[in-house]
């Protein structure tokens, strides 16, 4: 699949990317490659293929969900760096 310059522009502009004509060129070239590829990938039989949605053979294990003993709130702030009676004291991070 052949693209023209206007479609990278306006691709480019969809991405918020910048770049010179050189550039363009160069991200024409690439983008090109890659659209041939995914084409070729189409000639492809997959016919009786099952689809899969996992590149791993691994399987979760998984923990009961067991009601314990929690950290109450007091031991929790004893921890933080400053706390102010029931609140942990955090930097401002917004003027």
């Amino acid at each position: 699949m052949k693209l023209d310059t206007d479609t990278i522009k306006k691709i480019a502009h969809l991405a918020r990317l910048e770049f010179d004509e050189n550039g363009a060129e160069k991200m024409k070239q690439n983008m090109t490659q890659i659209l041939d590829w995914v084409e070729k990938l189409n000639e492809v039989d997959t016919e009786g293929v099952e689809p899969i949605t996992t590149m791993s053979s691994e399987v979760n294990v998984l923990r009961e969900d067991v009601v314990g003993e929690h950290l109450s709130h007091e031991k929790g702030l004893k921890n933080a760096p400053q706390c102010d009676s029931d609140y942990f004291r955090v930097p401002k991070v917004i003027e």
